[in-house]
């Protein structure tokens, strides 16, 4: 993956695939869509970790994905640490 871009489209795609697929109330890591994309070695995944994040951003502003920290949907687009990802949850509405 070294040199190579990744288009924004296909990282919001994986995104989306993995939430569906883990369901309602679940989430993933968002190391799980960037090895989903650059395979199971560091240096093929490591370097989309910004993309997944940037790409998670979007997806939550349309109101298609929830980013959470510690259980909790976060607000703000600027978050620090650990986050997951899940399907939009009821209590955002």
């Amino acid at each position: 993956m070294s040199g190579k871009t990744i288009d924004p489209e296909a990282v919001e795609d994986a995104i989306r695939r993995l939430v569906a697929e883990r369901g309602e109330g679940k989430t993933i890591c968002p190391s799980e869509a960037a090895r989903a994309l650059g395979g199971p070695h560091p240096d093929g995944w490591g370097p989309l970790m910004q993309p997944v994040r940037k790409a998670a951003i979007r997806l939550k502003q349309q109101g298609r994905l929830s980013i959470l920290r510690k259980g909790k949907v976060v607000e703000d687009d600027d978050f620090k640490g650990v986050y997951r990802l899940s399907l939009p949850r009821a209590d955002e509405a």
